[in-house]
């Protein structure tokens, strides 16, 4: 049996991202998963705005974007809940009205890990609606898999370099820091990508 609305389904309808090639999807998936652990709540927000029109852009109804997002909606149930449960099972018999309400009420950081998440879940689907199965067994043939698992650490630490070197040159969090970073990032990582790829096809 066919499920026509399964998370992640591949997407027949050709659209922009369609014609770019899997092995790139693939490389910018985890750089642009890493900056977005970045972002503050509101360019999270922003992001993901963007994202759905470009969903729709790339050919991705409105029943496939809200399919995708069931995980995201799961589990922000779920830290909602155990967050609730926590704060009122500390001091539930001493609490006032009001604390009890403030209780029920989600902090920022909560906010920003369920935005974040979205974000990734948008970005993931980008790749997974957009590249057929036969694709990514090319992909997974040509071992890009296991250059993209060994790259994992080497993003963190461009990041957290690159971020460092903003910091200590007296750099503002913001828009500009945003447009500055993501590039080099991005960047940066293309270039160890390469230089990974050029060593292990030397050592074959």
């Amino acid at each position: 049996m066919v499920i026509s609305n399964a998370v992640f389904r591949y997407k027949t309808i050709k659209g922009p991202l369609h014609k770019v090639p899997a092995v790139i999807k693939m490389l910018l998936l985890l750089p642009l998963s890493v900056f977005c652990m970045s972002l503050p709540s509101l360019w999270l927000g922003a992001g993901i705005i963007s994202a759905v029109l470009a969903a729709f852009i790339c050919g991705f109804s409105l029943r496939d974007q809200l399919t995708d997002f069931k995980p995201v909606f799961y589990y922000a149930v779920l830290m909602y809940v155990l967050s609730v449960f926590s704060n009122l099972s500390d001091n539930f018999r001493l609490m006032s009205v009001n604390q009890f309400l403030t209780a029920l009420i989600p902090n920022r950081e909560y906010l920003r890990i369920t935005l974040c998440l979205a974000l990734i879940v948008q970005i993931s689907a980008f790749f997974f609606r957009t590249t057929s199965a036969l694709e990514i067994r090319e992909v997974v043939r040509l071992e890009i898999i296991s250059l993209f698992l060994s790259f994992i650490p080497e993003v963190f630490k461009i990041w957290t370099s690159i971020n460092l070197a903003w910091k200590s040159r007296g750099g503002k969090e913001g828009l500009y820091k945003i447009k500055a970073l993501v590039f080099v990032l991005i960047s940066l990582s293309f270039e160890k990508a390469a230089l990974k790829s050029n060593a292990m096809e030397a050592r074959s």
